[in-house]
């Protein structure tokens, strides 16, 4: 179900970004009961000048390595499964990768089932 969006400055070698896809399907698997193999990432690496991000929103220290992370998921989750899954990713960049925890910038978009096609043209969880 999630479709997930990562984006970061250019430069980062290619087994950094894999482990921010890992970070990222291992905390919804944690957290949010995503079904195993349910796994599909676009990981995109942009030009600093391509990238603004303000460095001090809501009293948050980030630096240029700020990643940012949509993903797009069924609606229903508690806030209390959206608030560990948020933790398990920042956690996860952080304990894996370095990554300071004010540099993990994550959005959910919540949509209703029938919204989605995995392929074939079929609307699979539509009722």
């Amino acid at each position: 179900m999630p479709f997930v969006r990562i984006d970061l400055a250019a430069g980062k070698p290619a087994d950094y970004r894999k482990t921010i896809g890992d970070v990222v399907y291992d905390a919804m698997l944690a957290t949010i009961n995503v079904p195993k193999n349910d796994h599909f990432q676009i990981l995109t690496e942009h030009p600093a000048d391509r990238l603004s991000i303000d460095p001090t929103y809501l009293g948050i220290e980030r630096s240029p390595d700020c990643i940012l992370i949509r993903v797009t998921l069924n609606e229903g989750r508690t806030t209390e499964m959206k608030k560990a899954f948020f933790k398990a990713i920042a956690d996860g960049l952080h304990e894996r990768l370095g990554v300071r925890l004010e540099d993990a910038f994550v959005s959910l978009v919540e949509v209703k089932k029938e919204n989605w096609s995995f392929g074939n043209g079929i609307a699979q969880y539509a009722s």
